[in-house]
């Protein structure tokens, strides 16, 4: 048997956990390291782990160092993805990449070129691609259920507020980057995602106009907690997305996508390949209903980087990809408050 890749968990937080437990059941991957600012939480992410044999670092540059790490789980405050990463690539590891990946364009580009240059495999924790309702809906659009899309509608809608374990960052702008980035690029990234009708596609946003309020913004956060966008695709469809977290309810993605032969509302289905249709059909699948990381796919996005790393593949969800995501949320918040609409790519190739 092949020996397994060498993994360290870079930050000892709420979802650190279970970026090691997806690592623990996969055949093929070990971690051997986990690493934060305090040696206490990193030794007691370790132990809550059952990683006995684990070294512990609180040094970055100590961790990247070392040759025998083959993957680098980074899962750091949202500021300090863009600096972690570079290092990592320059120092050959293969990366996986807590969302979002950057706040600013140029932190987006440095990380883009850092990878392309070092040939590393990577992957954005983008982790509701792997979502079994997801699953089912891109099965489905390349199954041509509801033909060719013109329309897709999703929100990220969850008042996150102090129970979060991140909060006292997530509500500065310094580090957050504004709700897009902070959260709702989750959903920016799903509209990419559906749009396509590959399944393993997405479709780059081409324009967007956007406008911000809500009601918390000098409450409790230092920048609007509501942001809406209007997106125009590469191949001319159109899309509505939502951020929200100043929302009176409970944690919500709501889903919706229209073509030419169909529709898609969540979980329910009304299409031409359902001939003699009265309804929608039910699918009774897993939904994205849950703002929590333990019911987040983890296993699935893993499994399918180690796969890409064993296999010499790009991810669908690689930081290449993902840049467009990036580029949209960043697009909401120029569009907002210079009063236009923003044509990406936003970056230089």
């Amino acid at each position: 048997m092949a020996r397994k890749y060498r993994v360290a968990v870079h930050g000892a937080g709420w979802v650190s956990g279970e970026h090691i437990k997806a690592f623990q059941s996969n055949p093929h991957a070990e971690v051997v390291a986990v690493s934060s600012r305090k040696e206490s939480s990193a030794r007691a992410k370790a132990l809550e782990a059952g990683l006995k044999d684990a070294e512990i670092y609180t040094n970055y540059e100590k961790l990247i160092a070392n040759k025998d790490i083959d993957i680098v789980s980074i899962c750091t405050p949202n500021d300090l993805h863009a600096r972690e990463t570079i290092l990592a690539a320059e120092a050959g590891k293969h990366i996986v990449i807590e969302k979002p990946i950057a706040l600013n364009l140029e932190d987006l580009k440095k990380m883009r070129d850092a990878v392309r240059k070092a040939k590393v495999k990577t992957v954005v924790s983008f982790v509701l691609r792997w979502n079994p309702l997801f699953e089912t809906i891109k099965a489905l659009l390349a199954d041509n259920a509801v033909g060719d899309v013109f329309y897709v509608e999703t929100d990220y809608q969850h008042n996150v507020g102090p129970w979060y374990a991140g909060y006292e960052w997530v509500t500065k702008f310094a580090r957050a980057g504004g709700t897009f980035l902070a959260a709702g690029c989750h959903a920016m990234d799903a509209l990419r995602w559906f749009a396509a009708k590959g399944q393993y596609e997405t479709m780059d946003i081409a324009e967007v106009t956007a406008y911000e309020g809500g009601y918390r913004q000098k409450v409790d956060l230092d920048y609007p907690g509501f942001s809406l966008a209007i997106v125009k695709f590469k191949n001319g469809a159109l899309g509505k997305v939502t951020s929200n977290f100043d929302c009176i309810m409970p944690y919500n993605f709501p889903i919706e996508i229209h073509g030419d032969k169909g529709t898609i509302k969540d979980n329910r289905v009304y299409s031409h390949k359902f001939p003699g249709q009265k309804g929608w059909v039910t699918i009774p699948t897993i939904l994205p209903d849950s703002g929590d990381v333990t019911h987040h796919p983890f296993k699935g996005q893993i499994n399918h980087f180690i796969e890409c790393i064993m296999q010499d593949k790009e991810s669908h969800c690689n930081l290449e990809d993902v840049v467009n995501t990036h580029e949209a949320c960043i697009a909401t918040m120029i569009s907002a408050r210079e009063k236009r609409t923003v044509k990406l790519p936003l970056i230089e190739d």
